[in-house]
């Protein structure tokens, strides 16, 4: 193949205009070649003409005429490449007495579960919470204050893990040089997610879409021989009699299950099975991670301010934004999942607790764009020496909100957070959320270097897009669940010191997104497969 960068063409052109670029560029012209998207994104830069810019992948009659065009070509931007094509099967797989067991089925728990199925391994799968389906019924009716929280069916647990309640972000840092990202946002496609996810250079599912791309996943494990068992809480390890090989799980109901091959994949809100891990001698350590706030702008100003010029003029995605500083204090603050067009959502999972989130559909239409705004914790900031000392760091500031808000989501105009008093009126922007707030004082709910850092960060932010640190945008709290505090130690194998329990995912501490945690549920399958 013949991969072409920096293809810049106006916006709302036509694909017959794309063609004639790619024909232009390697000078095809009367020549017959197929081509596929690999990336698309805009160039916004205030400077130059609003432009489309792609990378495509070109294929001719023969691998021996493309290298020849390349270089006779030479040019940078032009060059031969060969797609990395993941194949998830396994040639000369063992045979196990026993079916492999995966613990949650969040994105690295789902993938995990496909890759194994998709092996002939047919694994069980087990969920503390419930189908996908009424999941969002639950959760919308405790958004509605209908019902009270249900601590194992909430926006942190439940089939899909806690990105099906999110923005759906799909990009990842990591190059894919093993094919498996591809062959994830593949999967996503082929369960209902929408194809351009496979070249938007940030690409995203929303809410919305997510709740029948998980079904459907589900729908294709189950069909291969696979089983999933929802509102079934592992409470229990079975051990062998030297307590250092896994035998098999114990349920909530007091039924158990045998396997010698035990996926952990729990999301990071999993605070009793963590408590439960370190008194079976799993070996845990400490963690840093981030905590902060959500704040809310318009969505209009946000797309007028990275758009610029452009902006009203051509049709555009939503805009987003990514941010970083470096506060005086020494706390690294950046912007975490940023929800262009979303809501902040409360996300809690444990009763008196207030924990918030974002979350956007496909669409990314809704009034405000919102983004946390955190910043840096590390075992210096806890109070203890026991590896869950970072949860007990985040129960305190969740507790702390629960409390400010009177059980809803405190909220506050950001010059009231500055001034450290309580706001009493909007002002020209209203909150959009899903769940209930209510004015209060999130200095109260942080500590004072954190606040003062994000403080600082957003001021500082201002200067490059002017009308963020306007003094009605809105702060909401608190933002504490950013990564998982602590991390389950695995070896070369990925096992545990436990033999035949494989920490994966996010929660154990080795993903950060919807991306990297299905391709570690991908990495341990493997790491099953060949045990």
């Amino acid at each position: 193949m013949i991969r072409i960068n920096e293809i810049k063409l106006d916006v709302g052109h036509s694909e017959e205009e794309l063609r004639r670029a790619i024909e232009k560029k390697l000078r095809l012209y009367n020549r017959n070649f197929t081509y596929e998207l690999v990336k698309m994104s805009y160039d916004c830069r205030i400077k130059h003409p609003l432009k489309v810019v792609y990378s495509v992948e070109i294929r001719l009659d023969s691998d021996s005429e493309e290298e020849k065009l390349v270089k006779k070509i030479k040019n940078k931007n032009i060059m031969s490449t060969k797609r990395v094509e993941f194949n998830p099967i396994v040639k000369n797989v063992p045979s196990f007495d026993r079916r492999p067991i995966v613990i949650g089925t969040g994105p690295a728990g789902l993938f995990c579960g496909y890759i194994l199925a998709l092996n002939g391994f047919n694994p069980i799968l087990l969920e503390r919470g419930k189908c996908v389906e009424e999941r969002f019924k639950d959760v919308d009716a405790f958004w509605q204050e209908k019902e009270k929280l249900n601590p194992d069916s909430n926006v942190q647990f439940g089939e899909g893990g806690a990105g099906t309640f999110s923005d759906g972000k799909l990009n990842t840092s990591a190059k894919d040089k093993n094919g498996q990202q591809r062959f994830i946002l593949k999967s996503f496609v082929e369960c209902g997610a929408p194809e351009d996810i496979l070249y938007l250079s940030n690409p995203h599912i929303g809410t919305d879409y997510l709740k029948n791309v998980v079904s459907n996943l589900r729908k294709k494990i189950i069909a291969l021989g696979g089983e999933i068992h929802f509102s079934s809480k592992v409470v229990d390890f079975i051990m062998d009699k030297n307590g250092i090989e896994i035998k098999g799980v114990v349920l909530e109901d007091g039924s158990k299950l045998l396997g010698d091959h035990v996926v952990l994949a729990i999301g990071h809100s999993a605070r009793d099975t963590f408590e439960m891990l370190l008194d079976k001698g799993v070996h845990i350590e400490q963690k840093p991670f981030a905590v902060g706030i959500r704040i809310e702008h318009p969505r209009t100003q946000i797309d007028a301010l990275q758009y610029k010029e452009h902006y009203g003029k051509v049709k555009l995605p939503t805009a987003n934004y990514k941010m970083t500083y470096h506060a005086s204090n020494k706390r690294s603050v950046f912007t975490f999942c940023m929800c262009p067009g979303g809501y902040v959502v409360n996300a809690s999972s444990e009763e008196g607790c207030i924990v918030v989130n974002g979350m956007s559909n496909h669409a990314r239409m809704a009034d405000n764009s919102n983004s946390a705004v955190v910043a840096s914790v590390t075992p210096d900031d806890y109070k203890g020496e026991s590896p869950l000392a970072g949860i007990d760091f985040q129960r305190q500031l969740e507790q702390a909100a629960f409390i400010e808000g009177k059980g809803r989501i405190p909220i506050q105009l950001f010059e009231d957070f500055k001034n450290n008093t309580v706001s009493t009126e909007y002002g020209g922007v209203k909150a959009c959320t899903k769940g209930a707030v209510a004015f209060g004082n999130i200095r109260r709910c942080l500590p004072e270097s954190i606040s003062s850092a994000i403080i600082e960060a957003v001021c500082a932010w201002d200067k490059n897009m002017p009308g963020y640190a306007r003094a009605d945008s809105l702060v909401l709290g608190v933002e504490s669940r950013t990564s998982s505090p602590v991390k389950i130690v695995r070896n070369k194998e990925l096992n545990s010191n436990i033999k035949g329990l494989y920490p994966c995912g996010e929660g154990a501490g080795y993903a950060g997104g919807i991306m990297s945690a299905a391709q570690d549920g991908i990495r341990v399958a493997m790491a099953v497969i060949k045990a």
